[in-house]
């Protein structure tokens, strides 16, 4: 097949997907979906819940090992969609339906860029992958759980796979390399004081407690800049305390948002404000790292040769959990991500499968 044709299967599998609701957690529809694309291509896919794999036929131990990979779930529809979310239009170069661009693009291009790597011998391939000679073994891996950072997502499959050199996430950069992202941690507080009657000024107020730890949390700056992804950012986002008016509140909840650059685990930031808060600190989990590749990583090399410039993300994906080299490239852009009436172009699919090809072959 030439290029067109797969661009013409990546559009028509898409379109299923759009039409099978798939927010996270409830994803079994789209998983099916994707399962039997990939038996209609061919391939004996491996399933693990809601997650599905192929591996290259020519699998060859003494090349290294790249992943081709993207998401399958997608957030619930926002209120303020004017169309249906679940149906697939296509108007002009735009084809709309949720998760189409977060990460719909990315997952279909990066599935024919397998059909079109992963084995050249096959007798369906014709000009231009004929003469393609891989240099790495693949795998691609549409995973689940992705917007949720879900147990039973990507982190259910990594222990499963062979062991892997490098990633590709197929999120959306507007196919430029996003070679660093942003870590997150979130962070329940609690201050406590003692209740009383407002009126005669009796107890401890816990909101007053809070106020030093929260005014610490405004005012503080992490001392190491990364130069892609800026300083670590800290933010209360959330406060909840008091039961009524006339009553002095013994306890105040908050919850700390933390997005770390490469230079601070989350497990040194969280050690750090428990030595300076006076509230009761608890992680939610430690898990979602800042994650990074180096710049002179031959991929990343090739990306420039091409052309494209590499940046930092700050928007968090499933490659804060690769303990491998990984980057971001998909098509679309990140703007559109968790908006109403997104949409991904044909044309960005097109590109994306001519770009990824241009990179890995």
């Amino acid at each position: 097949m030439m290029t067109e044709q797969y661009v013409e299967d990546a559009v028509a599998l898409l379109r299923q997907l759009i039409a099978v609701p798939s927010v996270s957690r409830d994803e079994k529809g789209a998983a099916d979906v994707m399962q039997r694309a990939m038996q209609d291509y061919g391939f004996k896919p491996f399933r693990e819940g809601n997650n599905l794999w192929i591996k290259s036929e020519d699998w060859d131990d003494g090349r290294p090992t790249l992943l081709l990979n993207a998401h399958i779930d997608t957030v619930k529809p926002v209120a303020t969609w004017v169309r249906d979310p679940f149906t697939p239009v296509i108007e002009g170069d735009r084809l709309y339906g949720l998760g189409s661009n977060d990460c719909g693009g990315g997952l279909v291009s990066l599935l024919q860029v397998f059909r079109m790597l992963a084995d050249p011998s096959r007798k369906d391939r014709q000009p231009p992958t004929s003469n393609l000679q891989p240099s790495f073994n693949f795998i691609y891996l549409a995973s689940c759980e992705e917007e949720v950072s879900g147990a039973g997502g990507i982190r259910s499959v990594l222990p499963l796979l062979p062991e892997i050199d490098v990633a590709i996430v197929g999120e959306p950069t507007g196919m430029q390399p996003a070679i660093a992202e942003r870590g997150l941690m979130v962070i329940d507080g609690v201050a406590r004081g003692k209740s009383g009657h407002a009126a005669r000024n009796e107890g401890v107020n816990a909101i007053y407690a809070a106020l030093d730890d929260l005014v610490f949390i405004r005012d503080y700056r992490f001392e190491k800049v990364s130069p892609l992804l800026g300083p670590t950012k800290m933010q209360c986002t959330v406060v909840n305390s008091g039961t009524q008016h006339n009553v002095v509140p013994d306890e105040c909840r908050f919850i700390i948002d933390v997005r770390t650059n490469e230079h601070y685990t989350n497990e040194e930031v969280f050690a750090f404000l428990q030595g300076r808060m006076k509230s009761s600190l608890q992680a939610r989990s430690f898990h979602l790292h800042s994650s990074s590749i180096p710049a002179d990583h031959p991929l990343v090399r090739r990306c420039v040769a091409m052309g494209m410039q590499p940046f930092g993300s700050p928007t968090l994906s499933d490659q804060a959990l690769m303990r491998f080299p990984s980057f971001k490239l998909g098509p679309g852009e990140s703007s559109r991500s968790h908006s109403a009436d997104e949409f991904i172009c044909v044309s960005e699919i097109r590109n994306a499968i001519e770009t990824y090809i241009r990179l890995l072959s």
